[in-house]
């Protein structure tokens, strides 16, 4: 009996041992890919980056679009989309100069490269130093996890028809929250993938 309990405890300090060192270091299937997705993310307590804080950002950008969170780009992108809101992709976005200041303060100071989070900082790393990206889809970090989505399930789907609706498919992308596990995308079953 003293024998068998002792190869339970055996194992389950293998197994702790195992959990932790996957926690750790990240576990070899995953080698390459987000550790903050999936059980580790909300063990980490990291699941994206930060959501929109700013009542103001959401009220005057997410009447148009999304307000997208401002750790998915760095601050230089988000100066010079503030600068151009006479031609904000096609459309004039222009605000008068006081809420321009305080949304860009908001954007800059919550931007990629200035906040603590591991998806913001390897979007950052994704971007040439000399790059100031004005779409979340054009920066390498978004293209390679988006590489797999052929344009038949975003472009050429109606309900979804562009990758700057995030939402579409992230269903809590309102939060920060870009989980590769929280993917629905619209007409298609996730096994279609």
């Amino acid at each position: 009996m003293k024998a068998r309990h002792a190869i339970i405890a055996v194992l389950s300090l293998a197994g702790a041992s195992a959990l932790f060192t996957a926690a750790a270091f990240g576990d070899d299937e995953h080698e390459g890919r987000e550790h903050d997705e999936g059980w580790f993310s909300r063990w980490s307590g990291s699941h994206g980056v930060a959501p929109v804080t700013n009542e103001q950002y959401r009220a005057e950008c997410g009447s148009c679009h999304m307000a997208y969170p401002p750790g998915l780009l760095p601050a230089r992108s988000w100066e010079t989309l503030m600068t151009g809101l006479a031609d904000h992709f096609g459309d004039n976005a222009e605000l008068d100069p006081d809420t321009v200041a305080t949304l860009r303060k908001y954007l800059v100071e919550n931007a990629a490269d200035k906040v603590d989070s591991r998806r913001s900082a390897k979007i950052v790393r994704s971007i040439a130093a000399d790059k100031a990206p004005l779409r979340i889809s054009e920066t390498p970090y978004f293209q390679a996890k988006h590489d797999e989505i052929p344009a038949r399930m975003v472009k050429d789907n109606p309900k979804v028809k562009s990758f700057a609706n995030c939402a579409a498919c992230h269903t809590k992308a309102e939060q920060g929250d870009f989980n590769e596990h929280n993917v629905r995308i619209p007409g298609f079953e996730r096994a279609h993938f």
